[in-house]
């Protein structure tokens, strides 16, 4: 077998592989004579037939085998024999050659980049850092008042925060439109549930009263049969009602904490709010980290590559629409150039972080593992059923020490960078502000 490799532009190579007439034809003749002790043709006893005769019945087909065979033999003994690691597919070509000549082709490919790590001594990554205060708590307690709020009918004119239930028609040039007519819908004004100038057009109005409201749907409306349209609404408020918070007392204590107690509830909610902390510091500091690799290593990746992490994206997108059971139906082809800056973020990142965990020999800490797994255990009834589920599913256990794997690699980031303390707030890290 002969074999040359062309340096094309980029990654991509161009891979010949030649191999000789003689190794073709011998083992063509190998496969000829082993039909030949089994075949049934007519005119001769099963096995007996002279092997003139099955190379007359079947050398195509057994040509044509060897080929593929020794096609799929050869281009995987050439990429080691040339120790060249490829990036996708290749696209194969066979040379245009004659039996007598032997066998050959092009094989066109992109190959893995070599990735070296660089110095990172000089980034700086910020830990957020926060604490869960009395006063977040009393606004979490609030949140809750919310959430268990009643609404109470009243005689006057809506305002903004209050409820009003509501019959309405739309009409596009004056005739109805499809889902633009309910009855006895619920409003939160100042929601924005409904489209721009439909909830500001009721404010002040009445039980028993009706308003017209002359509006346009947005451009980028979903329902794109109404995207831009003017449209008319006919709007009747049934009721106007206003929201009524529980005391906060035993009796609301109960609904989310079984002792009753506001200590314990409050108890509760600090435990909850320093895990969502937590959770969040760490999600602040591990996108930094992975943001530090990919600047510090500016690392071109094979097409091939993003390509194919732009498809995988491109279809778990699609099937979570599919899913969604407000699009219950609907199939929508997403256009893959959507996902191409992401794949090529992720592709990237993976490499260098394959080379951080190659270079530095990490392995899944065991320990780390199991503190993992029991984590999520601990949120359910039997939590040794969940552990003991985790360690007999390989898929689930696989994507777990993933996880972990990562956040080795994030230590071993910060343990070359400088880690600085950043003050902030609960509230400012939960709500993005960071």
């Amino acid at each position: 077998m002969q074999v040359s490799v062309e340096a094309k532009e980029g990654f991509e190579r161009c891979m010949t592989v030649e191999v000789p007439a003689e190794q073709i034809n011998k083992e063509i003749e190998k496969r000829l004579k082993k039909i030949a002790r089994t075949a049934r043709l007519d005119g001769f006893r099963p096995g007996k037939a002279p092997i003139s005769v099955i190379r007359g019945r079947y050398d195509d087909q057994v040509r044509e085998e060897v080929f593929r065979d020794m096609l799929q033999s050869t281009y995987f003994e050439a990429l080691s024999q040339e120790k060249l690691q490829p990036a996708g597919e290749p696209h194969i070509v066979p040379l245009d050659k004659k039996p007598q000549d032997g066998f050959g082709y092009t094989a066109t490919f992109e190959v893995m980049p070599e990735v070296k790590l660089n110095e990172m001594a000089d980034v700086t990554i910020k830990r957020p850092a926060a604490r869960v205060e009395e006063t977040d708590i009393d606004e979490m307690v609030e949140k809750l008042r919310t959430q268990r709020a009643t609404w109470k009918e009243v005689d006057r004119a809506a305002e903004d925060g209050d409820q009003i239930t509501i019959n309405f028609k739309g009409y596009i040039d004056g005739e109805l439109f499809d889902g633009g007519s309910a009855d006895d819908v619920p409003l939160k004004l100042g929601s924005n549930q409904m489209i721009d100038g439909f909830e500001a057009g009721l404010l002040g109005v009445k039980a028993g009263e009706s308003r017209t409201l002359e509006l346009t749907f947005p451009e980028d409306y979903q329902a794109e049969n109404l995207a831009g349209k003017g449209a008319k609404f006919e709007v009747e408020a049934a009721k106007v009602a206003i929201s009524e918070l529980p005391e906060v007392d035993e009796e609301f204590a109960k609904m989310f904490s079984a002792s009753g107690n506001l200590a314990d509830l409050r108890n509760d909610i600090r435990s909850n709010m320093e895990r969502e902390l937590d959770s969040r510091v760490g999600a602040s500091v591990k996108e930094q980290a992975m943001q530090a690799l990919l600047d510090t290593n500016n690392l071109e990746v094979p097409a091939a590559l993003v390509d194919e992490e732009a498809g995988n994206l491109k279809k778990q997108a699609e099937a979570e629409m599919a899913n969604n059971p407000a699009k219950s139906g609907v199939k929508q082809e997403l256009p893959l150039e959507l996902f191409m800056d992401n794949a090529k973020r992720r592709v990237s990142l993976g490499l260098i972080m394959g080379e951080v965990i190659k270079t530095n020999n990490l392995e899944v800490d065991a320990d780390r593992l199991k503190e993992k797994v029991e984590q999520i255990a601990a949120d359910y009834e039997d939590p040794k059923t969940v552990v003991d589920w985790y360690y007999n599913n390989k898929e689930q256990l696989n994507q777990l020490e993933n996880v972990v794997l990562e956040e080795q690699v994030v230590d071993w980031v910060l343990d070359q960078v400088k880690v600085e303390e950043e003050q902030t707030s609960f509230a400012g890290l939960t709500s993005g502000g960071m």
